[in-house]
């Protein structure tokens, strides 16, 4: 069992450096993310757990917008209509955070 397991982790012990320097490579300074974007107005509520970001439009305007992380991650701008409720991902459970919710570029209500 031991001698089976050593190429294994041999392989994933190289492959780790190569994965995590590619992830930090596409990383955008979340400063920079929400400095570039618009603030989404008061009565757009986010509400941010470790899996989901809930985030309720309760304006009279639609609006399409994104949720900035603390890590610079990217997720898709999504439209969201008075009333509606959308869905975006957590932040996780390694230490990153929910900045909050931004504009996509030129989408004011």
């Amino acid at each position: 069992m031991r001698q089976t397991m050593r190429p294994f982790i041999t392989v994933a012990a190289a492959a780790l450096p190569v994965l995590t320097g590619n992830a930090a490579a596409h990383a955008v300074p979340p400063e920079a993310a929400v400095e570039s974007s618009e603030s989404v107005p008061a009565c757009v509520e986010v509400s941010p757990g470790w899996r989901y970001t809930f985030v309720t439009n309760n304006c009279s305007s639609t609006y399409t917008l994104t949720i900035a992380y603390s890590d610079g991650r990217d997720v898709p701008c999504r439209v969201a209509g008075p009333g509606d409720h959308i869905t975006f991902p957590g932040h996780g459970t390694q230490g990153d955070r929910v900045l909050g919710a931004v504009l996509c570029s030129g989408t004011s209500g």
